[in-house]
Order: C-alpha cells, then structure tokens, then sequence
C-alpha cells in the first residue's frame, strides 16, 4: 500500500496514509460480501430486514477484523483485549449508524441497498478512525 500510496497525485501522495488505501480495499471487499449476504437474506430467504442487517454485517466485520489484524495494520498485540475493543467499537458502529441509520432510511422509503450505502459511507469514516487510532494503534 505504500508503494500505491507514493503514486497518488499531488499532495495526496504525502496526506493520505498507506493503512486507509488499506482499509479501502479490505473494506470495500468485505462491504460487498455484507450487502451480497444482505440480498440473499432479505430477498431470497425473506428474513425480517433487522435480522438479515445484523447477520449480514456480523459476517462481513469478522472478514474485516481478521483482514485489517493480518494485512493492512499488521498488528502484534494480544488478539484477546484488542478483540474486546473491536466487539466494543462494531456495536457502537452497528447500533448507531447499520442497523440505526438503514432502518430510519428504509423507513421514510428509501429503498433499503440504498440505506445500507448510504449508512456504508458513514461507517467507513467511523471505523477507520477507530481501527487506526483505537482498535490498532501502535503503542507509544
């Protein structure tokens, strides 16, 4: 990433850290695997819309959680409290803004992959924050 990082245009290149190109691509994987999971849940098992949200998002932030440890932060710490604080930092992320701001969105009838993108782009900004300065930070 850091290599993809230095050709980025500009002052970008000196502004953007090599762990958000990271976050893009894990993330953008795993968001794909959360509204393919979602789909099939809702549309083809036709389970509630909380509960296909909430399993969906589950499977999704596990991949993420293993992919962002291994590849992209490339964290040492001890899996058990850092885990904690990851389980800490999705709930607060899956209450607020998945399942909080998807289900208020399909509510006033915005169709509910649009709600999910939308409540998307609020969490990629959230969650890479807290993975990089909470979740797997670098001890000082």
């Amino acid at each position: 990433m850091t290599a993809v990082t230095r050709r980025l245009p500009g002052k970008l290149s000196t502004i953007v850290p090599p762990s958000l190109i990271g976050f893009a691509l894990i993330n953008g994987f795993t968001f794909g695997l959360d509204l393919a999971l979602l789909t099939a849940l809702r549309s083809w098992a036709r389970l509630p819309l909380w509960l296909a949200i909430t399993i969906a998002y589950c499977s999704a932030f596990t991949v993420s959680y293993v992919l962002n440890r291994a590849f992209n932060f490339r964290s040492h710490a001890p899996v058990g409290p850092q885990l904690t604080t990851y389980a800490i930092v999705v709930a607060v992320n899956y209450f607020a803004l998945i399942l909080g701001l998807t289900t208020a969105l399909s509510a006033v009838g915005v169709e509910y992959h649009l709600s999910r993108i939308t409540a998307g782009l609020c969490e990629g900004v959230f969650m890479y924050c807290a993975l990089r300065w909470v979740v797997f930070r670098r001890p000082a």
